[in-house]
C-alpha cells in the first residue's frame, strides 16, 4: 500500500537486513564458544566449529549480495536521473511502496521539495483515491513492463505512465492533458486557435486552426509571440509564415504551470482596446461571469441572439433546452469538474427558431475566472435531425393507424351491417326506427374518422378519376357556403384555361372542405375566403419544406383567408397528426394531417404561408393529367340508385371475423343467394375439393391468419378459372402484393360496407 510512511518502512527493511547478518554471526560465535568451553568429544567439537565457519560464510555472502544490490540500485538510479533530469514532464523514481527516491526539475516545480513525499500523498490533491490507481498501474507494469492510464482530475486530466525498471524500482511520468484534449475532435474543429504551453515555454499541442495560422514549425512560445509575457484579454502580436499579425488572447491555466492559450486574429485597423477587438471578431462569442451574466457579446453574437443584452442578462435568459439548469453547466465548467463542453441550445427568439452549438472555455483575466462561449449556428443540423425524427414518428403512427383502422373497420362492418338487417324489419312508424337510424349514422361517423386515420397515414383506398376542378368546385360550392356561415364570404376564381387532374373526387372534396373550415375558424369575426385555381409551369425544381416539386405542369389550388394567421414556430407542425392550434375541444388535430395525407397520396404537394394578424395561404399542387396517345377519355357513368337485387348463385364466403361473416351471410341469403361459409383459407380449399360442388363467386377477406385471400384464390382458380372474385378488407387496396400478378375477374370492396353495397357488388359481378 502507498502511505506517507513508505520511506520509513524502506529504512526499516534496510536495518532488518543488517540485523539478520548480525544474528547469523552471533550463532556462529555461540557454536565456537560451545565447542571450546564445553566438554564435548573431539568429533562433536570439530562439527560445531565447521558449522560456525559455514554460518560466517553465509553472513559474508549476505553482506556481499546486499552491497551488490545497493550498488546496482545506485547505478540504476544514476542512469534514470540522467534520463529524466531535463524531461519537461514531471518524472518520479520510486520504490515498490511509492516512496519518491528521485525527481526531476519539472517534478520539483509540481510538488515542491518535500523529502518524504510519496506518490499517494502527491496525487491526493488531484483526484480521489489515488492508491487504487497507482497500485493498478504498478501491477500492470510488473506484468507488461509498462502501463499508462488517463485519469480525470479536479482541474482536467492527467496521463500517468509507469515503467518497471528493477525488481522494486519504478519510473513514473506525469503528463498534464489540456482541458480541451478530452475531446480532440472538438478542439480540432474549434474555430479558435488553441495551443498548450508548458511552464518552460515549449508548445505541447496545437489544433488545426492554430496550425493554419502559425504554421507547423512552432516549438516554443517565444518563437511565436513577438514579445513576452502574453497579455490575456488584450491584443498581442504573433509571428506567422506570412509575417506578424495581431491577435486577442484568452488564457486557461492547467497543472505544473501549463497554460491553454486561445487566440483569434483581428483586423490590423482595429482599435487596441480589448472590447473593440472583441466586437470585430469574425466568430460569435460571448464573455460571461461565473454566474452566467453576459458581460460582453460581440456583434455577430448579438445579431444571432436577436435580443436586447442589457444589464443582468444571463445565458439562461437568452437560451434554453439543455435539459437541466444552465447555471449548473456553467458552474461545473468554471470549477473544472467538466471538461470543455459543447451543447446544443435553442435561442429564445420569437421571430424564428434558431439552434446554436455552444462551446465553453474557462479563461483568466487579471486574476478573475471568466467563461468564453463560442456560438455556431446549428439550425440546419437540428432541422435535419428533426426531419429524421419526424419521418420515424410518421411511419410509426402510420403503421399504428393502419392496424387500428383494420380492426375498427371490422367492428364497424358488423355494427352497421346488423343495423341494416334490423332496419329491414322496422318501418318509419316503429318506435325503434329512430334509435336504429342514430346507430347507423354514428357508425358512419366512426367510419369517417377511421378514413381520416388512413388518410394521414396515406393508406386509404382511392378511386382516382379524371377531374376538372372547375366542375368539382361548382358542385361543392353549395355545401361550402353552408359550412362558412353568414359572416364569411366565399369567392371562387378560376384560370381561363384549366387542365384536368386525376384524383379521387370524394377525397378531393374532403381536402377542400377541411381547408375552408380551418379558414372559417381562423376568422371568428368574419371575412373573405378566396379559392383560386390556375395552371403553373415549374421550369426548375422547387425545394421547400422538406419537399421538392419536380419540373412539370401543375394545377394549383389556393385557399386564402384573412384570419389570425399562424406563428412562425408553429408552421412546421401544422400537418402533424393530433397537433392543433385551436383551443381544447375545438379540434381533433386530424384535419390538416388528413389533407396532407390525401394530397401526398394523390401525387401532389401542399405548402402553407402565414403572417400573424394578416391570414394564411394554403397552396396545393396537382400534376396535370396527360392522356396517353390513342387512349380515349373515359366518361364517368352516372350512378344508378340502388335497388334491392334478387339473384341466384352460390357464394363461397371466407371471413375470419365471425360477426362480419354472420352479417354478410345473412345479407346474401336475404337476396336469394346460396352461401357457403369458411373461417379460413384452408377451410375454403377443403370445401372446393368436391368436384361436384358448383361455386359462382368467391367473397373473401384479404388479410387472414395463415394463407391470405389472394394466395388461396389463385390456388382455387387453377381448377375453377371462371369463378368471379370479390376481395374485402379493412386495409387499403394497397395491401395487395404488387409484385404478384393481378387476380382475374376480381374487384375490391373496402370495409366497412353496408348491406346494399355488398349485395350490389355481388350482383354486378355475377351479371
Amino acid at each position: 500500500m502507498y502511505t506517507r510512511q513508505a520511506s520509513r518502512r524502506a529504512f526499516l527493511r534496510y536495518r532488518g537486513r543488517n540485523l539478520r547478518v548480525a544474528v547469523v554471526l552471533g550463532l556462529a560465535l555461540l557454536l565456537v564458544s560451545g565447542a571450546w568451553f564445553t566438554g564435548f568429544s573431539e568429533l562433536a567439537a570439530r562439527l560445531m566449529v565447521v558449522s560456525a565457519l559455514t554460518l560466517v560464510l553465509v553472513a559474508i555472502s549476505m553482506t556481499i549480495v546486499d552491497l551488490g544490490q545497493r550498488s546496482s540500485h545506485a547505478s540504476v538510479e544514476a542512469d534514470v536521473f540522467r534520463l529524466i533530469e531535463n524531461d519537461p514532464a514531471p518524472g518520479f523514481f520510486t520504490d515498490e511502496d511509492g516512496a519518491v527516491l528521485l525527481r526531476n526539475k519539472a517534478a520539483h516545480e509540481m510538488v515542491g521539495r518535500d523529502a518524504d513525499m510519496t506518490l499517494d500523498a502527491l496525487f491526493r490533491g488531484y483526484f480521489a483515491n489515488p492508491s487504487a490507481a497507482l497500485y493498478r498501474l504498478q501491477c500492470q507494469a510488473r506484468l507488461d513492463g509498462a502501463a499508462m492510464e488517463e485519469i480525470s482530475t479536479r482541474d482536467g486530466r492527467l496521463r500517468l505512465m509507469v515503467h518497471w525498471v528493477a525488481p522494486d524500482r519504478y519510473l513514473w511520468r506525469v503528463e498534464d492533458l489540456p482541458v480541451a484534449a478530452v475531446d480532440d475532435s472538438r478542439v480540432e474543429n474549434l474555430p479558435l486557435a488553441m495551443i498548450t504551453v508548458a511552464s518552460s515555454g515549449t508548445v505541447l499541442f496545437m489544433n488545426d486552426t492554430a496550425r493554419e495560422i502559425c504554421g507547423e514549425r512552432v516549438k516554443t512560445i517565444d518563437g511565436l509571440f513577438a514579445s513576452l509575457p502574453v497579455h490575456p484579454g488584450e491584443v498581442n502580436r504573433i509571428t506567422t509564415p506570412d509575417g506578424e499579425i495581431s491577435v486577442v488572447v484568452s488564457e486557461a491555466t492547467g497543472m505544473a504551470g501549463r497554460r491553454d492559450l486561445y487566440f483569434m486574429p483581428v483586423p490590423e485597423d482595429a482599435a487596441a482596446g480589448p472590447v473593440s477587438v472583441f466586437e470585430t471578431l469574425p466568430v460569435p462569442m460571448i464573455k460571461m461571469a461565473e454566474n452566467g451574466e453576459i458581460l460582453v457579446a460581440n456583434r455577430l453574437a448579438a445579431s444571432l441572439i436577436g435580443m436586447d443584452l442589457g444589464k443582468d442578462v444571463t445565458l439562461s435568459h437568452v437560451m434554453e433546452g439543455l435539459g437541466r439548469p444552465i447555471s449548473d453547466w456553467l458552474r461545473e465548467t468554471i470549477s473544472g469538474k467538466s471538461a470543455q463542453a459543447s451543447e446544443f441550445l435553442r435561442l429564445k427568439r420569437e421571430d424564428r427558431e434558431i439552434f446554436v452549438q455552444v462551446s465553453l472555455s474557462r479563461v483568466c483575466e487579471n486574476g478573475e475566472k471568466l467563461l468564453i462561449a463560442v456560438l455556431n449556428d446549428a439550425t440546419e443540423l437540428k432541422t435535419l435531425e428533426a426531419q429524421f425524427v419526424q419521418s420515424q414518428k410518421m411511419q410509426a403512427i402510420g403503421q399504428l393507424a393502419g392496424g387500428v383502422a383494420h380492426d375498427f373497420n371490422n367492428l364497424l362492418t358488423a355494427i352497421s351491417g346488423h343495423c341494416d338487417l334490423l332496419l329491414l324489419r322496422h318501418d318509419q312508424g316503429d318506435q325503434d326506427y329512430g334509435d336504429l337510424v342514430q346507430i347507423n349514422q354514428n357508425a358512419n361517423r366512426a367510419a369517417a374518422l377511421v378514413s381520416q386515420l388512413l388518410a394521414f397515414s396515406r393508406k386509404q383506398t382511392l378511386r382516382p378519376e379524371v377531374l376538372d376542378l372547375r366542375d368539382t368546385l361548382s358542385d361543392l360550392t353549395h355545401l361550402l357556403n353552408r359550412l362558412v356561415g353568414e359572416k364569411v364570404t366565399l369567392t371562387l376564381s378560376h384560370d381561363t384555361v384549366l387542365h384536368s387532374i386525376r384524383a379521387d373526387k370524394r377525397q378531393l372534396e374532403q381536402v377542400l372542405m377541411n381547408l375552408v373550415v380551418n379558414a372559417r375558424d381562423a376568422m371568428p369575426d368574419g371575412g373573405e375566403i378566396r379559392i383560386e385555381t390556375e395552371v403553373a409551369v415549374v421550369t426548375s425544381p422547387i425545394t421547400r419544406d422538406r419537399a421538392t416539386v419536380p419540373v412539370g405542369e401543375y394545377v394549383t389550388v389556393k385557399v386564402i383567408d384573412e384570419g389570425c394567421g399562424i406563428s412562425a414556430d408553429k408552421l412546421p407542425k401544422v400537418f402533424e397528426p393530433f397537433y392543433t392550434t385551436k383551443h381544447t375541444g375545438e379540434g381533433t388535430g386530424l384535419g390538416l394531417s388528413t389533407v396532407y395525407g390525401i394530397v401526398k397520396q394523390t401525387g401532389g404537394f401542399i405548402f402553407v404561408d402565414s403572417v400573424v394578424g394578416e391570414g394564411s395561404v394554403f397552396t396545393l399542387y396537382f400534376p396535370v393529367y396527360e392522356l396517353a396517345e390513342g387512349a380515349a377519355t373515359a366518361t364517368p357513368q352516372p350512378v344508378k340508385p340502388s335497388v334491392p337485387q334478387h339473384g341466384d348463385g352460390v357464394v363461397l364466403l371466407v371471413e375470419d371475423e365471425a360477426p362480419v361473416r354472420a352479417f354478410a351471410s345473412r345479407a346474401l341469403r336475404l337476396r336469394g343467394y346460396t352461401v357457403l361459409e369458411a373461417d379460413c383459407a384452408e377451410d375454403a380449399l377443403r370445401t372446393l375439393e368436391d368436384p361436384d360442388l358448383l361455386v359462382d363467386i368467391f367473397v373473401t377477406d384479404v388479410v387472414m391468419p395463415g394463407m391470405d385471400g389472394p394466395t388461396w384464390v389463385r390456388e382455387a382458380l387453377k381448377s375453377r378459372p371462371d369463378v368471379r372474385v370479390i376481395f374485402v378488407s379493412g386495409y387499403a387496396e394497397a395491401a395487395f402484393d404488387d409484385s404478384r400478378p393481378a387476380v382475374p375477374n376480381s374487384v375490391f370492396l373496402p370495409k366497412p360496407f353496408s348491406l346494399s353495397q355488398l349485395t350490389d357488388t355481388v350482383h354486378q359481378q355475377l351479371s
